[in-house]
């Protein structure tokens, strides 16, 4: 087993970074960067070129333009046989990592075996002017090329040269020096800081009521008619009727997950089951979802009748039967539903699907992604470890990716990102993964984008209007165990727009009303949310660049609803956790019962008495006694957002066959002895919960017992109790009775007996059906 690391490797450290370049000021719209430490960057916007001299025997060329400072070079894509071109590039050199005091911005002419120079354009860096936004862009100039011998030629340059920082326009579409090893125009694109946008869901329901005329092949037996339907890689089907007619009725809903643009039809096929494995089509008819009614409530949409089409074979060729049947259904797309395709527990939105449904924001959550420390090799090149890393958050619908930073363990983005807040009761997620699609990782079997680790921030645990920078641990679970990957230095302001809206929104439902008036079963949000993750991923994977599969899954979470022992351990020690109060004040008033602290007892008998006598003082005692601890306990309030704990999950003391079998497929691919030893393993600790269920439903039949006479001595003993009860408390003031008891059940250990008292020794004697299972 692994040896359990320090627990201050795998803890939340609070860091006190230099944001927005030093600058303070009261107005936060002055500086859209104030989240993240200034990085200085020298840019140079390659526009275009005029009257360039031709260098081939045809007397054209082939023209590009090549930066160069110091020990970087980045070059603009080349035209064929243009004298005037327009490249429009952007190039960005890291302040940090000049090395020269000069730029030189070269034109070449592309050829076969070396290039020609046409000529260049020198700048002393000492020159540069300094842009800050939100100044204007800096305006272009022409520049007459010169010769190396520094004489000028034919031709001139379009540049724009200024020294900025990351929060420049021309940040997120520049060729970076970082870069400088990655060629080709896919893998720059991969590199890029991107803002994603997932697709619109919607749940389609389709109520399928019945069906009319349907002509079966085989008229001489009773059909077995279900519905099959059909969008995109979805397929449900509804039960076989139990009107066995041609005329069948179902009444069924069946859900779907769409997404706008609608690409894909619903379509529908009713089927005959003539055989236990053979189904007759005996209509089919195919519906597009754009043209489909939008529920925004309750009330049901129209019903419609559907024209079936059935299709023939005459002669080798299909034909079209004119009168077929038709179905009865009211099909709609459900805007009042929040399509999930995360879990509740830790979900970033929370709002309907239709747009007309959706409150005023609450405020604005910024993001700011500073660096990462300590990363660990991912990969190997050229002999030696390497890590390309890049970031992705989500919250809401919108998902953003930082630039990818080349061959670093200590990356530094610092960019900067903002969301809307619709829920406070909501979380952040970003996550860290290594860029394995820059060196040619499309061709190498498809090779899949490694996750470094992620971090989780619910908003409501966050103060307003304060920024929290802390460095967060990277953990991953491994089948060898939990591993700590590095750090990620984040800052996180959430600013409230009305603190009014905000304590409102604690008192309203969670979800859209919509899943407490239709609520939907789990087994259905299980699968709809599947289906979900699945369009969210297709559909970001289609985007350029991609945002693979491998990426929205894990921060999607979406394997977490597989079996784990690991997990089910840790979720039982949280429910023992949550108990511990309620034990801890048991014991305590034990303690009490058996005067272990005679003081405290006796004053306790003087708060009972005090509140028998006065009973309209028991609930502001309780709730005062409430406040009065909440008011305690703000000292110790936590002062750091909440961050992946290996203690609470379990993950630094998991047995490794343990964490083996959470990361088997599904369906298993192990072998057979270990597969074995797994279910019987299972098979020991279902027969423990199995016990305990059946103690528990031993208990609550024990309670039927009392008035069933089933132990008939046990029932009129029972009954008889009852009455004498009755007669004894309608003649007795309820304070007596009540002031008697409490007397009792802390009465002094002299008086008490070590035996089970009388009522426990009744109730344990009651007969439960035990005895009637076999």
């Amino acid at each position: 087993m692994m040896q359990r690391p320090p627990p201050e490797d795998f803890s939340l450290k609070e860091t006190r970074p230099h944001l927005g370049g030093g600058k303070v000021t009261g107005d936060k719209l002055t500086s859209t960067y104030d989240l993240v430490e200034q990085m200085q960057y020298l840019y140079v916007r390659v526009v275009k070129a005029k009257e360039l001299p031709g260098k081939d025997l045809t007397g054209s060329c082939d023209p590009y333009v090549e930066v160069k400072l110091g020990n970087y070079k980045g070059t603009t894509r080349h035209f064929e046989k243009k004298s005037n071109p327009e490249w429009n590039q952007v190039f960005a050199f890291s302040k940090d990592r000049i090395q020269a005091s000069f730029l030189e911005a070269t034109v070449k002419d592309k050829d076969v075996v070396k290039d020609d120079l046409i000529g260049r354009v020198v700048f002393d860096l000492n020159e540069v002017p300094k842009r800050v936004p939100p100044d204007s862009p800096l305006a272009p100039q022409w520049y007459r090329i010169e010769d190396r011998k520094g004489e000028k030629v034919r031709g001139e340059l379009m540049l724009a040269v200024w020294f900025g920082t990351q929060a420049d326009e021309a940040f997120p579409e520049a060729w970076h020096s970082d870069a400088a090893t990655v060629s080709g125009t896919d893998a720059l694109a991969n590199i890029r800081s991107k803002v994603y946008l997932s697709p619109k869901l919607w749940y389609l329901r389709v109520n399928v009521i019945e069906a009319q005329d349907l002509i079966p092949s085989d008229k001489g037996r009773y059909p077995e008619v279900y519905v099959k339907a059909i969008v995109g890689n979805q397929a449900l089907r509804t039960r076989v009727s139990q009107s066995r007619t041609i005329n069948p009725m179902w009444n069924e809903d069946l859900m779907f997950v769409a997404a706008e643009p609608f690409e894909e039809p619903l379509i529908l096929s009713v089927e005959d089951r003539v055989a236990p494995n053979k189904d007759e089509v005996l209509g089919r008819c195919g519906i597009p979802l754009q043209h489909l009614d939008r529920r925004f409530d309750h009330r049901p949409v129209n019903s419609k009748w559907f024209n079936l089409e059935k299709h023939i074979m005459v002669d080798g060729e299909k034909k079209e039967i004119k009168f077929a049947s038709r179905i009865h259904m009211r099909i709609c797309l459900e805007g009042g539903y929040h399509v999930l395709d995360e879990s509740t527990h830790y979900s970033s939105d929370l709002r309907p699907t239709a747009k007309q449904l959706w409150k005023p924001n609450i405020g604005v959550l910024e993001l700011g992604i500073l660096n990462a420390t300590g990363l660990m090799p991912m990969k190997t090149k050229d002999g030696r470890g390497t890590t390309d890393a890049y970031c992705v958050a989500k919250y809401g619908q919108k998902w953003i990716r930082t630039r990818t930073i080349i061959d670093s363990f200590t990356p530094r983005w610092n960019e900067q990102y903002t969301w809307e807040v619709f829920d406070p009761c909501t979380v952040v997620t970003v996550g860290v993964f290594d860029n394995c699609h820059l060196h040619g990782g499309e061709k190498n079997g498809g090779a899949k984008d490694s996750r470094v680790g992620k971090v989780r921030i619910r908003l409501s645990t966050l103060e307003t209007d304060r920024v929290y920078t802390h460095s967060y641990p990277l953990l991953v679970l491994h089948p060898n165990g939990v591993k700590k990957m590095g750090e990620i230095h984040l800052a996180v302001r959430f600013t409230c727009s009305s603190l009014l809206n905000m304590m409102y929104m604690y008192s309203v439902p969670l979800l859209p009303k919509m899943h407490y008036i239709h609520p939907l079963t789990v087994s259905q949000l299980d699968n709809l949310r599947h289906q979900a993750t699945q369009i969210v991923s297709m559909r970001l994977t289609r985007a350029e660049p991609p945002l693979r599969k491998e990426v929205v899954e894990y921060m999607l979470d979406v394997g977490s609803h597989m079996w784990s022992m690991r997990r089910s351990k840790a979720n039982f020690f949280r429910i023992m956790g949550v108990l511990s109060g309620l034990i801890a004040v048991g014991k305590w008033f034990e303690q009490i019962c058996n005067w272990k602290n005679p003081i405290t007892t006796v004053l306790i008998h003087l708060l009972f008495i005090i509140l028998v006598v006065y009973p309209e003082l028991i609930l502001p005692t309780i709730f005062l006694y409430l406040f009065l601890i909440g008011i305690w306990y703000y000292r110790w309030r936590p002062r750091h957002p909440p961050h992946m704990d290996t203690r609470l999950s379990h993950a630094d003391s998991a047995h490794p066959d343990e964490l083996d079998e959470e990361f088997d497929t599904f369906p298993t691919s192990r072998p057979s002895d270990i597969v074995r030893m797994r279910y019987d393993r299972l098979r020991s600790i279902a027969g423990r919960i199995q016990t305990v269920v059946g103690d528990l439903a031993t208990q609550g039949e024990r309670l039927q017992s009392l008035l069933s006479w089933r132990d008939p001595r046990a029932t009129a003993l029972f009954v008889l109790f009852c009455l004498i009860a009755a007669v004894v408390l309608y003649v007795t003031p309820f304070q007596v009775v009540a002031l008697l008891v409490g007397i009792y059940v802390l009465r002094h250990p002299r008086f008490r007996y070590r035996l089970p008292s009388v009522p426990l020794n009744f109730f344990r004697r009651l007969p439960a059906r035990t005895d009637c299972m076999l």
